[in-house]
């Protein structure tokens, strides 16, 4: 994402959309009540002498929507934002839809630009120059391909022998072309170049890689292996958690977020310092204890959750939006939706 202009009040931010994860992050940035400005497509009406007016073609024209709603379907190429046009050449007061893609101008005026608001725009602007990671998770029956984005872990491709019988049983053959099959996919989705993990229990991930390698040297330039007790998603989600995952991935938003939760669910194993649930973390922030506050991204939406985010900046206390279609999103769904780690425990 590009920040193109900023006015001197802090109100208005025109961004440029560089990429679907941009999307994403736009998900978490606006809310009701925001205007939106935006290059989008309304028909116009005709008027006859006819009682109903005969229905226009549909005319480019750029329009402010005052936000109602945001939709955002996981790893769609694009984000609805509806509303009312608020200024425009035509129809103020009438309902419309943005549908908002990769390579979109839009600004943003808000009354105010919260703290984390403001931390997710400098997130996305520094995650354009991140490169994608495609995951490789294999063992000697099924291969599983994925991509991380910043909004997640996208599954692309599966491949199964659609053999049985016990692995050591498995004729070199069988094997051969179970790899080839694979090593085929892995050229489809890596034609731009990005770093790749090969992972998985047991041997099959080096002997792959082997394999691979002796085939297609440039391709395996910038991959990395990595043990898991798993294979498939189960195994991908392992290597996201703090201790497990390559260097490459620390600094991804997803492992990011996988590691905040794994660190609040440690706390509240060993009884710890932690709190959750709405009312546990409200008296936590009024008492000053809050650390880190991590909010899944459907309560952030809720005007109480909001007045606990206003109240964490004010004590300092960082912020943590989490994706709730993502495992770790999953989890703090389970606890309602909130939770903190604390810097001190409170009873």
């Amino acid at each position: 994402m590009k920040v193109l202009y900023k006015d001197k009040k802090g109100t208005e931010i025109k961004l440029l959309i560089e990429s679907m994860d941009d999307l994403w992050h736009l998900f978490n940035m606006l809310e009701k009540g925001d205007l939106v400005w935006a290059m989008t497509h309304r028909r116009e009406e005709k008027k006859t002498d006819k009682l109903r007016p005969e229905r226009g073609k549909k005319k480019p024209m750029r329009l402010g929507i005052l936000v109602e709603e945001i939709e955002f379907h996981e790893f769609a190429d694009r984000l609805r934002v509806h509303g009312i046009i608020n200024e425009g050449p035509q129809d103020i007061g009438s309902y419309h839809t943005l549908n908002l893609k990769e390579g979109d101008k839009i600004s943003i005026i808000k009354e105010t630009w919260s703290d984390h608001h403001l931390k997710r725009l400098a997130e996305a602007q520094s995650a354009t120059k991140q490169p994608l990671v495609l995951f490789l998770s294999i063992d000697y029956d099924e291969a599983h391909f994925a991509i991380l984005r910043q909004s997640g872990v996208q599954e692309m491709a599966h491949i199964t022998t659609g053999e049985s019988g016990k692995r050591y049983k498995r004729s070199k053959e069988a094997k051969t072309r179970f790899y080839r099959e694979v090593l085929g996919k892995l050229e489809g989705l890596l034609m731009d170049p990005k770093p790749l993990i090969i992972l998985g229990p047991g041997f099959a991930k080096e002997e792959f890689f082997n394999y691979g390698k002796n085939i297609n040297p440039e391709l395996f330039s910038n991959s990395t292996l990595q043990g898991t007790g798993h294979v498939g998603m189960t195994g991908i989600q392992e290597i996201l958690k703090e201790g497990l995952a390559p260097k490459i991935l620390h600094n991804t938003r997803v492992a990011y977020e996988t590691n905040m939760i794994e660190e609040l669910l440690k706390e509240i194993s060993k009884n710890g310092n932690y709190a959750y649930g709405q009312n546990e973390v409200e008296s936590a922030l009024i008492a000053g204890a809050v650390s880190t506050l991590l909010v899944t991204d459907k309560l952030v939406r809720e005007k109480k959750v909001n007045e606990l985010l206003n109240l964490a900046s004010e004590k300092k206390s960082e912020i943590v939006i989490i994706n709730e279609m993502q495992d770790a999103g999953k989890k703090l769904e389970a606890l309602g939706g909130i939770g903190a780690i604390l810097r001190y425990k409170i009873n």
